[in-house]
Parts: C-alpha cells; sequence; structure tokens
C-alpha cells in the first residue's frame, strides 16, 4: 500500500520543485503534497512521521534557493482549497488570510476597498504565510505591523492560535516556532482608496527603479546588518557583476543575484560564499542570509 494511499489527488511524486521557485532552479522532491483542508493537512503530517519523511513547507518559492540534487522529503504547499481563502470583516477594518492566499493580492484587495494597513508590502511577492513566517517588508515596513493573530499547528497536528503581544515581530523574524503558519487576522484602517493607491504606485515606481524586477532573482540575498546596508556593502567591495556559471550580482542592486541561461543552484551558492567571504575580510562584517536555502 502507498504511503499517502487516499491522498493520491494532492500528492505528486518526483515532483520538479525548479517549476515552483522564482528562480526556477533545483531538482525534484520525493513528495509534493498540496492538502485542502486541515483534516487533510494532520494526515500528512502523521503519515510522514510514521515513515521518517522530512517535510519542508513551501510558500511562493520567492525567497527560496533548492538544491540542484532536490530533496528526499515531502514539500506541502498550503495553496488549494480552504488555504487560498481571505475573508474581510468591513465593520472591525479587519482581514483573515489563510496561508496560501496570495500577498500581491490582498494588498490591492485591500487598497480596492479603502483598507489601509499593508500596502507598505507592494511589490514583494510570497504567500501570507510565508511573509508572516520571515516578516516580510522593506524600506517601507512589513507585515508584523498589521497582524493581530495566528493560527498555528505544530508537528503533531494540535491547532492553537498566538496573538499580540505573546507574538513577537523583529526583522525578518518572528518569535512563530510551529511547523505550520494557518492563517493570520490582520488590523487595518478605513482610508481613502485613492490616497492608499498613491502609496502602492510610489512605491512600485521606487522598487522599479531601484531593483532587477525583470530577472530571474529570489528578492535580497541577504539581511542588512545593523542597520546598514547590505546592497552597499557589496556594492563598497566591487562585487556588482561578479559572476559564477550563471549566476551574476546585479548591475542595478547588489543585494540581488541574478539568475541567467544555464544557472545551477550551485552557481548561486557559490557567488553567496563568493560575497561572505570578500565583505567579510573587507568590512569585517559576517553577512546573514535572508533567502532560504534547502539542501
Amino acid at each position: 500500500m502507498s504511503i499517502f494511499s487516499g491522498l493520491d489527488e494532492i500528492v505528486e511524486t518526483d515532483y520538479p520543485l525548479a517549476k515552483r521557485t522564482w528562480y526556477g532552479l533545483g531538482g525534484p522532491a520525493d513528495y509534493l503534497i498540496r492538502p485542502q483542508t486541515i483534516e487533510q493537512l494532520k494526515e500528512v503530517v502523521q503519515r510522514c512521521g510514521e515513515n521518517n519523511i522530512p517535510i519542508y513547507v513551501m510558500g511562493f518559492g520567492s525567497n527560496l534557493l533548492i538544491s540542484d540534487d532536490g530533496l528526499r522529503a515531502a514539500v506541502i504547499k498550503l495553496e488549494a482549497g480552504r488555504f487560498a481563502q481571505t475573508q474581510f470583516d468591513p465593520a472591525e477594518a479587519g482581514l483573515t488570510a489563510w496561508a496560501g492566499a496570495e500577498l500581491t493580492r490582498a494588498v490591492l484587495t485591500c487598497v480596492q476597498k479603502g483598507l489601509s494597513g499593508i500596502e507598505a508590502l507592494t511589490g514583494i511577492p510570497g504567500s501570507i504565510g510565508g511573509a508572516i513566517k520571515m516578516n516580510a517588508g522593506g524600506n517601507f515596513g512589513d507585515i508584523g505591523a498589521a497582524v493581530e493573530t495566528v493560527t498555528l499547528m505544530d508537528a503533531q497536528g494540535s491547532v492553537f492560535e498566538k496573538s499580540k503581544p505573546e507574538l513577537v515581530f523583529d526583522y525578518r523574524r518572528t518569535n512563530i516556532t510551529a511547523r505550520f503558519i494557518l492563517n493570520a487576522k490582520l488590523k487595518l484602517a478605513a482610508a481613502d482608496p485613492e490616497q492608499i493607491m498613491r502609496t502602492v504606485k510610489e512605491i512600485w515606481i521606487y522598487k522599479k527603479n531601484n531593483q532587477p524586477l525583470n530577472t530571474k532573482n529570489s528578492g535580497c540575498i541577504f539581511k542588512n546588518p545593523g542597520g546598514g546596508s547590505a546592497g552597499a556593502l557589496i556594492d563598497r567591495a566591487g562585487l556588482k557583476g561578479l559572476q559564477i556559471g550563471g549566476a551574476a550580482v546585479s548591475e542595478k542592486h547588489a543585494n540581488f543575484i541574478i539568475a541567467q541561461e544555464g544557472c545551477k543552484s550551485r552557481d548561486v551558492m557559490r557567488l553567496i560564499d563568493a560575497i561572505r567571504e570578500r565583505v567579510k575580510e573587507q568590512f569585517g562584517i559576517e553577512l546573514e542570509l535572508e533567502i532560504e536555502i534547502w539542501n
């Protein structure tokens, strides 16, 4: 009997993960699993545990680099059925967004409904779950400022909530340790849709002028150290344009690594190592990864 017998409609085997990342890189996973309900998710987690199958949780793959060798594991994506839903509460100016809901679409829907609070996330690709896990944001703000409560599930299948002030958001991290973020309640504020849209357009123009948007990349590679700028350090180290294999440091923004034709994940990893070594050598600063690497 198959390990996932009875769940065949949500399980794919030997799945090419490159199709699911913004880099378009990486090898296959033994299983790609897309539960549609919490009950299915619990069943999948239980069967993985019983069969000693490692679990990875994937959002939209926009901040992720996967090994060329792939993963001997189950990759779970909460993107189907219930996990893609959003519910607005106009009376409370609130939004309940499930883990697989698309962040960009949520931002634009809030604009249309005259709800302010997450427009600072304009131009940041990803899922609500992934954005919360890493407290996604940029120069204009982060998602943690709007999050009031998250619903979580641990590795044993127990579902529970965590709310502020117990819920803490810092720069590119939270204190969430549970394996799965199921949904989140966001507190927004009523505002003029035209004014919110002006903010969205200003942020979009800024990003278009300062980031290599029309390339295969995975956003910022490194976290900004101690209030400084990782991109500025890489630039000062003379690394703009540095290329290893098919991976190159962007000429437009030095904290972006572009995957060119023929690029492999190992090229990006080697370039990451070269950048960290040069910045440490010149400035004594150890750059910390913002991107996730699965290998």
